[in-house]
């Protein structure tokens, strides 16, 4: 269940990531976190092909879906895992971030000033 309380990287309330898909590690829209969240699914993101490919190469096939998983595909919004995100970052794929949803732990991992100039401005 998400937290009233929780507030995003700007520090104003955490606003919902994605509900189509439903994305957060508790499927409830938002990236929030607990002690059960190994990954801090805790940024949220919009999906770009070559994000998509990337993750793959690395493991993790967000494209693909099964009984519990959609798939992703460029576009969608989706709450990633920090360090994923910072090894995208670092290999100069990282995709584009939504701030008013992305969780304020995130500034434990990376500087905001970083963050703001990855972030989701639509067209």
């Amino acid at each position: 269940m998400t937290k009233i309380n929780s507030k995003n990287v700007l520090g104003t309330k955490l606003n919902p990531c994605c509900f189509e898909p439903v994305t957060g590690f508790n499927r409830d829209g938002y990236c929030n976190t607990n002690d059960y969240d190994s990954g801090k699914h805790i940024i949220c993101a919009v999906m770009t092909s070559e994000f998509l490919h990337y993750s793959k190469t690395r493991g993790n096939n967000l494209m693909d879906g099964n009984a519990y998983f959609p798939g992703l595909k460029a576009g969608d919004k989706w709450c990633l895992c920090i360090e994923r995100w910072l090894e995208a970052f670092d290999a100069d794929v990282a995709p584009k971030v939504i701030l008013t949803s992305s969780h304020s732990s995130c500034l434990e991992y990376v500087d905001l000033e970083i963050l703001k100039k990855h972030e989701f401005k639509p067209h």
